[in-house]
């Protein structure tokens, strides 16, 4: 059995049967099925169906919304954003496919010669409970877009969204087996990229979760898009705002509970300021209320489990017995839920978790520099390379750093990295490769294929 369960309460949600390989091998078959067909309708056909998908998430937005802080617990003013994210995605690729995806003419000795883009096939996407319905439309909505078809392995904990998201596509009217959830667990993966028609995977997750399905997809020669973990450092350099900084950073630091690969991780801060930073931050984490999600007052709900708000706090205890200072929180509060309190370490220095792994929950990092240099190079010492930001009121210096010397997949100047269909989307080293969203996105899972006509 797959079980759901509230992490607020930790009451059991729902029971799920789990499918054997033989009725996901039947639902595949279908889906690839149902490709054939949807691989020759034109942009103008399926973007009515995605627009209307847009249209049923926003009339349902309340209880899309509902599902979500039910099962992974995160505030439901954030989880009513999500959906509004989703149908804007559906929206922009609905809106854009068409001119992302046309043939590209090119002179050659031809007396005709281009590029066009064309479908791969079935799409096997593995997502995570952190953003359960946003990480999926972002690739369910390019890829039906550009004609290929999906199957969703999702986190188990967030089955009841996975099913709410099919029934979204089903109520848009998406033919039925266009887009399928499988309900299955992790150890099951390997047998679906093995099917002959998934023809690619992509996998939003953990560093390790993106090697294991890159090996066995590399084993089957099929291609993959991997967004990954990420330790984004925030750079604040002696000219920033700091009350506009430190503002910025706490929201980035907490929102989703902190349960987002590019939440600000690591706030490397230059030592002529440091002392009034370290002070606002402090009292800014301080004043965020945690409790029931569905208070509309509080700004934090429970971690998505129990397992993981204790890994957390194991990597909180590993860094102070490093020499890590406890500013706030670092206690696990004496309540039923997997609730885990704005934390904020300082001292925080190279061999700490804190320094060195993702910390997937509200614990912020302080880390002091004597200047811009040193606060660069450890900016990028760091295995993954998924966002970045600087704060500086030199806008100038600050795109210049943001563009040539932070080594990240995206890099904001006095903001938070956020993901946004009009911008690509991904990291590098161990935060993943590939790209989503924008026609970057969208293409990734395309046949890019040469014409050449005499």
């Amino acid at each position: 059995m797959i079980n759901s369960i509230n992490p607020a309460n930790e009451e059991l949600l729902e029971e799920y049967n789990e499918m054997t390989i033989e009725q996901v091998d039947k639902i595949i078959d279908s889906v690839h099925r149902e490709f054939e067909k949807w691989r020759n309708t034109d942009f103008e056909f399926r973007s009515e169906k995605m627009k209307k998908a847009a249209s049923v998430m926003r009339n349902k937005k309340e209880e899309l919304a509902k599902i979500m802080t039910l099962e992974m617990g995160k505030p439901v003013a954030q989880s009513r954003g999500e959906v509004e994210k989703c149908a804007w995605v559906c929206d922009y690729f609905a809106e854009n496919a068409e001119k992302f995806l046309q043939d590209e003419i090119i002179e050659t000795d031809a007396s005709k010669s281009f590029v066009t883009f064309q479908p791969l096939g079935v799409v096997l996407a593995v997502m995570p409970w952190n953003f359960p319905f946003w990480q999926v439309f972002r690739f369910a909505s390019p890829n039906l877009m550009a004609g290929n078809a999906g199957v969703l392995k999702h986190s188990s904990n967030v089955t009841g969204c996975a099913l709410a998201i099919e029934n979204v596509f089903k109520e848009a009217g998406f033919p039925e087996h266009l887009f399928r959830t499988l309900v299955i667990s992790s150890k099951k993966v390997g047998d679906v990229i093995k099917n002959r028609s998934v023809k690619a995977v992509t996998l939003t997750g953990s560093t390790a979760a993106g090697i294991s399905v890159a090996k066995a997809a590399g084993e089957q020669l099929k291609k993959t898009v991997l967004e990954l973990g990420g330790s984004d450092p925030y750079l604040i350099l002696g000219d920033a705002d700091l009350e506009a900084a430190t503002e910025t950073c706490v929201n980035s630091r907490l929102i989703n509970g902190g349960q987002s690969c590019i939440a600000a991780k690591r706030f490397i801060v230059v030592e002529s300021i440091y002392d009034d930073f370290e002070k606002l931050f402090v009292e800014k984490m301080k004043s965020k209320k945690m409790g029931d999600p569905f208070d509309e007052s509080n700004n934090l709900g429970p971690q998505a489990r129990n397992d993981l708000r204790d890994e957390l706090h194991q990597q909180v205890n590993r860094s102070v017995k490093n020499g890590a200072k406890i500013l706030l929180g670092g206690e696990i509060p004496k309540t039923k839920g997997a609730y885990y309190p704005p934390t904020v370490l300082a001292n925080v220095k190279k061999g700490m978790p804190a320094y060195d792994e993702e910390l997937f929950g509200p614990v912020a990092a302080l880390i002091k520099v004597k200047d811009e240099a040193e606060g660069i190079k450890i900016a990028n010492d760091t295995t993954f390379g998924l966002g970045a930001a600087v704060f500086t009121k030199d806008i100038v210096k600050g795109e210049k750093i943001a563009k040539k010397k932070l080594a990240s997949g995206s890099c904001f100047v006095n903001e938070f990295v956020k993901s946004d269909p009009r911008l690509p989307f991904g990291g590098i080293n161990e935060s993943g490769y590939g790209r989503e969203l924008s026609i970057y996105g969208i293409q990734e899972f395309v046949n890019v294929k040469t014409v050449y006509v005499k």
